[in-house]
């Protein structure tokens, strides 16, 4: 009796062919391979599995051309409905305009390593940089930007903004702490391209870089079935470490 291992590494997977004997074919093969597969007639099936909460797939494999509701307008409204990444499946080539709405086609026949292999690539291509941590010899301030606030304005101004900056990024990371918390992948690149945005005006180099790395999903990965913010505590760590240099830089600089 052969024996099938669930692979907890594996993507749930969402199949959705018209054809019975193609869909338990590939079903059972990817289950022997160690995914966890859920099947669909059709188009609608497909929708009303999703809308009922009866799958949750990571990854959804879409033959490209079935009767009924398909193709492009299919793609659309299983996107509406989930995260996963979708790939279109076919024994022919697809239309150019349902490859270019998918992330990927596969050619049937195929096996569950070029599956595997498509996953992988495209998960490489979402991967957002990951923070370098912080550099002792990273520049904090621009000294370029900083003369130039200087001739522009008196001395007193430009600790002033400074000051607000160093106040706002206690705020910012408050807020960022608590979107971490709950998960909210989207808050979380909102506060990253604030913070980028205001520091980099001002020069602010290291802190500016930081909220770059988090705007870039650099805590966070979706679009992969599996909704995580898996390495906050280092960014959080290191953005709070930006901006005690942050300060630091503003008291050496401006010294009452």
């Amino acid at each position: 009796m052969l024996e099938i291992v669930t692979r907890h590494d594996l993507p749930t997977l969402l199949l959705i062919d018209d054809d019975m004997v193609s869909r338990e074919v590939m079903a059972t093969v990817l289950t022997m391979s160690g995914y966890t597969v859920h099947t669909a007639a059709d188009g609608p099936a497909a929708l009303d599995l999703l809308a009922a909460g009866e799958c949750v797939p990571g990854v959804i494999l879409m033959d490209a051309q079935m009767p009924g509701l398909s193709g492009t307008q299919l793609i659309e409204q299983l996107r509406a409905l989930t995260q996963a990444r979708l790939y279109t499946i076919s024994a022919s080539n697809a239309p150019d305009q349902v490859i270019a709405a998918a992330d990927g086609f596969l050619l049937k026949p195929f096996t569950p390593e070029a599956l595997t292999k498509l996953i992988e690539e495209h998960q490489a291509q979402l991967q957002p940089p990951a923070a370098d941590g912080l550099d002792s010899d990273e520049t904090i301030v621009n000294p370029e930007t900083l003369a130039q606030l200087r001739e522009m304005m008196p001395e007193t101004a430009v600790r002033q903004i400074y000051q607000a900056i160093v106040a706002d990024l206690g705020r910012r990371i408050a807020a960022l702490e608590a979107a971490i918390a709950k998960g909210d992948d989207p808050e979380v690149r909102r506060i990253g391209h604030a913070i980028k945005g205001g520091c980099s005006m001002a020069g602010a180099l290291q802190v500016a870089r930081m909220g770059a790395v988090i705007e870039g999903g650099g805590i966070g990965v979706t679009g992969s079935g599996v909704n995580h913010l898996d390495n906050g505590s280092t960014v959080l760590r290191d953005l709070r470490a930006a901006a005690a240099n942050l300060q630091r830089m503003l008291e050496a600089e401006f010294q009452a």
